[in-house]
């Protein structure tokens, strides 16, 4: 308790601008003291001469006069051996934002003032919390882009910003060059784009889950294609041992075909799944880019990020994975069964028949497109939308499964998830891989509106 006492006193005999104990010491009218030099400094070139803490003004310029009774008290202080330096820590390093008041050796900025267009340390900043004018300043993260905010032109703050040109501005510059443009404040202007990220962090998201399940997807089917093949070599193994040796050059052929064609197989799929984990790896790295973004106080910083990170790539994969509901090597085996009991003659005629089984395994061969209403109807659903969700042009009928765009608008009571600027609706119940593939009547999660008639015309086919 008493080191912590000392500790204090030395506080008190520190100089608010440099930050060490006084020298020289000289008392101002307010009461406030400081090192001689430091205040001479402070006020050289200054018109109006205020207190750096209180902010009192003084007029004309104060005479200063070395305080014998505080310089006696630092020196009393000096003997104690207490007169270090504060930690290293609290001094601005390279990386580090440093102090605009302090003199000599800066401490690592606490706040950057926007209104100030300076950075301060805890100790410069308290007149920011103290003083009634000062506190209605905007405080952010310390930032080494201040001057940035500055217009160049008229050297003021720039809390404008015009969208005609896609650029920040001050006041002066929305009544001049850039009078008639259609200009809002950049506070304005933030909450449109932070809108944006919100949707593109949405996008991101949703294309992350699409393409986890996916990978997961294309990893099943990795072993499906394995254990097929492994079982395949393993049957063909057996039916040709039995052929003694004249089936064994033809084992030995089916064997490396199939090795073969599953390595390819296998090697496509790995080649799809790693794409769509690095996709993945990017858009999480980009999520975290927005997300940091979307936490900027500083506007005209956010602004001048947002056009760099806001743009997302288009994908680089099929926005789902349709998997042929193949046998894989099965064939294969069959046809080695069949052809063990017609010995060599026949061992020869079918011969192409193996080689071409074990070709037409193809994972990633896409499904032929559905051409009848026969075909589509095949994949329909039972599926009830989701009446918090619909736009109020859409008419909802037949127990929430048949929607209708009308002109008139209907009177849905007010909910956070309906739909407001398109006419879109959702549905309650989740889908299958394979519905996902199937007509743009059976949708979930994600908005359908007026494009869904279209389509559901093209197959005489209401949208319920």
């Amino acid at each position: 308790m008493a080191q912590k006492g000392v500790q204090l006193d030395r506080e008190i005999f520190c100089c608010p601008i440099c930050l060490d104990l006084l020298k020289d010491p000289v008392t101002i009218p307010c009461g406030h003291s400081y090192c001689m030099d430091c205040i001479k400094h402070h006020w050289d070139g200054e018109l109006i001469h205020s207190c750096p803490q209180c902010r009192q003004s003084f007029t004309p310029r104060p005479v200063l006069l070395k305080n014998t009774m505080l310089a006696a008290l630092v020196e009393e202080l000096k003997k104690t051996g207490l007169q270090e330096a504060p930690a290293d820590h609290c001094y601005a390093g390279a990386e580090d934002v440093s102090c605009d008041v302090c003199t000599g050796r800066k401490r690592r900025a606490f706040r950057s003032c926007l209104q100030c267009v300076a950075s301060y340390c805890e100790t410069h900043l308290q007149p920011h919390f103290e003083s009634a004018a000062l506190q209605k300043h905007k405080l952010v993260e310390p930032s080494k882009k201040l001057q940035e905010n500055i217009c160049s032109r008229h050297d003021e703050v720039m809390k404008m910003f015009c969208r005609t040109d896609q650029q920040s501005i001050c006041y002066l510059c929305s009544v001049d060059e850039h009078k008639g443009h259609d200009t809002v404040s950049a506070a304005a202007e933030r909450t449109e784009r932070q809108r944006e990220l919100e949707g593109s962090r949405l996008n991101i998201q949703q294309r992350i889950q699409d393409g986890e399940k996916e990978v997961k997807l294309l990893q099943q089917e990795v072993e499906a294609v394995n254990g097929s093949a492994d079982k395949a070599v393993e049957d063909s193994e057996k039916m040709f041992t039995e052929l003694i040796r004249l089936m064994e050059k033809r084992s030995s052929d089916v064997k490396q075909q199939v090795r073969s064609q599953q390595k390819r197989e296998v090697s496509r799929v790995k080649e799809l799944q790693e794409k769509l984990e690095q996709e993945i790896s990017e858009l999480k790295r980009r999520d975290a880019e927005l997300k940091l973004l979307s936490h900027t106080e500083d506007h005209n910083q956010f602004l001048h990020s947002y056009p760099s990170l806001s743009a997302l790539s288009e994908a680089t994969h099929s926005s789902s994975i349709n998997l042929r509901p193949l046998r894989h090597f099965e064939d294969v085996t069959a046809a080695v069964s069949d052809l063990r009991d017609k010995l060599q003659d026949v061992l020869r005629d079918n011969w192409t028949n193996i080689s071409l089984n074990v070709s037409n395994v193809d994972v990633l061969r896409p499904p032929p497109e559905p051409r009848t209403r026969g075909r589509f109807l095949k994949y329909s659903s039972e599926n009830c939308l989701d009446p918090n969700t619909a736009n109020t042009q859409l008419l909802l009928s037949e127990g929430n499964r048949k929607v209708t765009l009308t002109k008139e608008t209907q009177p849905y009571p007010s909910h956070p998830d309906r739909f407001t600027a398109w006419p879109q609706v959702l549905s309650r119940e989740s889908l299958t891989d394979r519905d996902r593939a199937a007509p743009p009547t059976q949708i979930t999660q994600t908005a359908w509106g007026l494009h869904l008639t279209e389509a559901a015309s093209c197959c005489g086919e209401s949208l319920n």
